[in-house]
């Protein structure tokens, strides 16, 4: 895979932990958080990714990555994605938990996938190109479970987006770090990897995943509804 200039927006467990896989495999990275780029030494000295604030992360970054609590999105600042190029590749790992973090989110309960709440949110004129990817597998997993290719303890993860080249380049990532990919379908098909699903958490290879996601109901779960 080329070396890509990657923009982490969030550094909480899957933030810091994506921050250091892409960093270990070359990438450039720029990492952002809430606190501002003080609170991020510590990451930044042990991983060599750059800390910046929220609003400088994503300038000319070749992929974003966007994973911060759903209740914080819509307080991000405005324009924080402007600084990329049309079709940029957008990742979006963020969950929505109503009862225990984010509080009720109408659009998401009525039945908005939560990526695309997201991608409402910070990409109102749709120029980008979105990935749900990440956001079912303990954290501390991504730097402890993957495995290289072709062993028969390797794990698979879902990715669900509207562009195949998008998902392409994901899937690349996702190998790269020791997963294989399930093909989730499109954005809108994303909340079979919502919380509360069969494939959410799931600890399994490409068709143990393939048979999750197919076992999905649209019907949100009552432990996470707001």
């Amino acid at each position: 895979m080329d070396t890509l200039d990657i923009a982490i927006i969030g550094a909480g467990n899957i933030g810091g932990n994506l921050t250091r896989l892409f960093t270990g495999l070359g990438h450039r990275v720029r990492v952002a958080n809430s606190r501002g780029p003080e609170s991020l030494a510590d990451l930044a000295s042990e991983t060599g990714a750059a800390a910046v604030t929220n609003t400088e992360a994503a300038a000319g970054a070749d992929l974003v990555v966007v994973t911060v609590p759903l209740k914080a999105v819509p307080g991000l600042p405005a324009g924080l994605l402007d600084g990329v190029a049309a079709g940029t590749v957008v990742v979006d790992t963020c969950n929505y938990y109503p009862r225990e973090r984010d509080g009720r989110i109408d659009a998401i309960e009525d039945g908005t996938p939560e990526t695309a709440w997201v991608a409402q949110h910070l990409d109102p004129a749709g120029r980008l190109r979105w990935v749900k990817a990440f956001n079912g597998i303990q954290a501390e997993h991504l730097l402890t479970a993957g495995r290289p290719a072709g062993d028969p303890e390797r794990r698979a993860l879902p990715i669900a987006g509207d562009d195949a080249d998008a998902k392409a380049t994901v899937t690349g990532l996702l190998d790269a770090v020791g997963f294989d990919a399930v093909d989730a379908g499109s954005v809108a098909d994303s909340w079979r990897q919502q919380p509360g699903t069969p494939v959410y958490g799931a600890e399994a290879g490409v068709d143990g995943i393939r048979s999750a996601l197919a076992e999905a109901t649209a019907e949100r779960p009552e432990a996470f509804r707001g």
